[in-house]
């Protein structure tokens, strides 16, 4: 299964060298060039250098949080980063009734627009946030769901460019569950032109259907999307990105899981396989001693809380384009 597009609010006869983002929905990288996705960069380190620069950014405007699955660094970095732009957020826990039982997505989606700017869900399924972008005249924000997590991508990309100065020196590796967050990071490295190694165990491969996509999208940008089941791959990487092994609503596939995947555990001796000095990368939680060891995630090469840091940095970036027009 391949990542939908969606094409609302989108002119495909706008110019490259014009960035105008307004209205945008954000469901997946893939529906972005790689141009708009360096103007989010560039803005959301702006932000970071100086954060007085956004904080009348989001003025008057409103967002709503709509939020299946717990969260502590998209709820937490979306809420603040929000009010920090001067914009307001509101929280919806939809934990026990999912989208769409109480009333259609279609209805929810049309009295939202009404009264805020923007939707950020965070939901199981992905066609949860595309029906609702679907209906939706307000922009749409994927703030996770079980095929992709762009706003997690924003937030790596951030942290490669900051680390390497620029991304054409950064050459990841992701190992572990081709997952959510590795389909993310696939085509966002894929449309940024940034090369990468995804590395699992043999079973636990990313979708067909992404894989396609993101190797579509690497040919077109000029970059190679590599996939393997050795660990000896991470070779010549300098940077190696993990993920829990065991997601939420997969606590019954627990026990073979961690027997699958133990010999890609993150501990010194994989890291010794990579680049010297290369960097961890975790999207976190993590599991500590599970899929990477407290030698490696404490490490001085470890940037996870960077990458924690800069979910609120791209975010606000993110909302100030699609919102306002950029800073």
């Amino acid at each position: 299964m391949s990542i939908p597009t969606h094409p609302k609010h989108r002119d495909h006869h706008m110019p490259a060298t014009t960035i105008n983002l307004l209205g945008r929905d954000m469901l997946s990288l893939a529906d972005w060039k790689r141009h708009e996705i360096a103007a989010i960069l560039d803005t959301a380190c702006a932000i970071k250098a100086d954060p007085a620069s956004a904080a009348s950014a989001l003025a008057g405007r409103g967002a709503v949080l709509l939020f299946e699955k717990a969260s502590l660094r998209t709820r937490v970095s979306f809420e603040i980063g929000i009010a920090k732009c001067g914009g307001h957020a509101m929280y919806f826990d939809h934990a026990e009734n999912r989208i769409g039982q109480r009333e259609s997505i279609k209805d929810y989606a049309r009295n939202l627009e009404r009264w805020v700017e923007v939707i950020i869900a965070r939901t199981y399924l992905h066609d949860t946030v595309t029906e609702l972008a679907e209906y939706a005249a307000i922009p749409v924000i994927n703030a996770l769901t079980d095929l992709d997590h762009p706003c997690q991508a924003l937030a790596d990309l951030l942290t490669l460019r900051e680390q390497f100065g620029d991304l054409s020196g950064a050459r990841p590796a992701f190992i572990g569950d081709g997952n959510n967050v590795c389909h993310a990071l696939m085509l966002g490295c894929a449309v940024m032109g940034v090369p990468l190694t995804v590395i699992t165990p043999r079973g636990f491969e990313p979708r067909y259907g992404v894989v396609q996509q993101a190797h579509a999208l690497a040919a077109e940008h000029g970059t190679a999307l590599t996939l393997s089941n050795d660990i000896g791959a991470i070779a010549g990487c300098n940077a190696v990105y993990t993920d829990t092994w065991v997601s939420m609503g997969q606590a019954d596939e627990a026990g073979k899981r961690l027997a699958v995947f133990q010999p890609y555990q993150v501990n010194p001796a994989l890291m010794a396989i990579a680049e010297p000095g290369a960097i961890f990368m975790h999207c976190l939680p993590a599991k500590r001693g599970v899929e990477v060891t407290d030698a490696v995630i404490d490490a001085q090469t470890s940037v996870v809380y960077d990458q924690a840091e800069n979910r609120m940095h791209a975010q606000n970036a993110l909302l100030i384009h699609i919102l306002s027009g950029g800073l």
